[in-house]
């Protein structure tokens, strides 16, 4: 019936969107979601041009970055992205995600996200660790650093640069930047706190 993997799953997905009465939030998650799953590069994917084309424009796609899991997101490539998909993508950030490797807990702040992402992201999810109690880190510090974006959507000059403060680096207090090592360190006392609360529960 369709000519191409893309087109069908763009006509599908429009078909339930628009049953659906045109939800404000309806998602869609490509089989290209990452650049090392796009051939040759993101921009030249013949799938992700006709998803682009054939998607339609109130309907949010889903990217996780560079990778699957991706270290660092830059403003250079969310760009490319929204110019192929013909809109801002909906980050679905898997860092602290360890359900492909229970073993391991990721307890580190939110980093290696450039400064300025927010004005070039329809939305952003957080795929947290399999254990809750884990989590209080990394929401914690996704918190700061969304009100470090909020803060420099005020100051439109820092936007976009790739500059990221190094962990032990103190010059995010002093210019409003994002330091992942003071957003670590505020969470940890509040972590310390809330654990302390807990133990005082009657029961615990």
């Amino acid at each position: 019936v369709f000519p191409s993997l893309a087109q069908a799953q763009a006509s599908v997905a429009n078909e339930v969107y628009q049953e659906l009465g045109q939800p404000s939030v309806f998602l869609f998650c490509p089989t290209e979601y990452c650049s090392s799953l796009c051939s040759p590069s993101p921009s030249q994917s013949c799938y992700l041009q006709t998803i682009g084309q054939e998607l339609l424009p109130g309907i949010g796609v889903i990217w996780t970055g560079p990778k699957v899991v991706s270290q660092e997101l830059s403003a250079v490539l969310l760009e490319e992205v929204e110019g192929v998909l013909r809109r801002r993508p909906v980050i679905w950030d898997n860092l602290y995600a360890n359900d492909y490797d229970c073993r391991r807990v990721f307890l580190g702040p939110y980093m290696g996200r450039a400064p300025g992402l927010m004005s070039k992201l329809h939305g952003l999810l957080l795929n947290p660790n399999c254990e809750l109690q884990a989590n209080f880190i990394p929401i914690h510090t996704l918190g700061t650093w969304f009100r470090s974006e909020l803060g420099g959507c005020a100051h439109p000059d820092h936007a976009g640069t790739e500059a990221v403060a190094a962990p032990g680096d103190s010059q995010g207090a002093q210019d409003g930047s994002y330091s992942p090592q003071e957003a670590l360190e505020l969470a940890l006392r509040d972590w310390v706190a809330e654990i302390n609360q807990q133990a005082l529960e009657p029961g615990r």
